[in-house]
């Protein structure tokens, strides 16, 4: 929750460019554009701020899913890494032989029905009771 002397301070440095993430946080932010993905996603940056805040990402649309962001972005924003995929070039996206030709067209199937599912081949070490009942003479 962002409160008024945060949103005043963001407003005095930045005037009216101050993002504010209604979908996620309901909070304002005011930092530097880092860079943007293949997704149109944005990523900020904001030394100023408490430790684990200072990095952030804005979604191009609003119905966004968390598997959107790049595993160099996310590893950038996770803290992980120091340096943005923008200045690493080993956390760059770069196309394999493999996938689509079109990234974005590949959806992401978290939470649906064609979802990974592991499923177990061991068997259970515990069973469940199951009595057994002899007729009455």
């Amino acid at each position: 929750m962002s409160t008024i002397t945060r949103t005043v301070r963001n407003l005095w440095k930045t005037g009216v460019k101050v993002r504010c993430l209604a979908p996620i946080e309901r909070d304002t932010k005011a930092g530097t554009l880092i860079g943007t993905d293949r997704w149109g996603n944005k990523y900020f940056e904001n030394t100023e701020e408490l430790p684990l805040r200072t990095r952030w990402v804005d979604y191009k649309s609003h119905d966004f899913d968390a598997a959107q962001i790049e595993p160099g972005w996310h590893a950038w924003i996770s803290y992980l890494v120091d340096k943005p995929p923008t200045q690493d070039s080993l956390l760059q996206y770069k196309r394999r032989a493999w996938e689509d030709s079109d990234p974005k067209s590949i959806p992401s199937y978290t939470l649906s029905r064609g979802a990974y599912k592991p499923y177990n081949t061991v068997k259970a070490k515990i069973t469940m009771w199951e009595p057994t009942t002899a007729e009455r003479k």
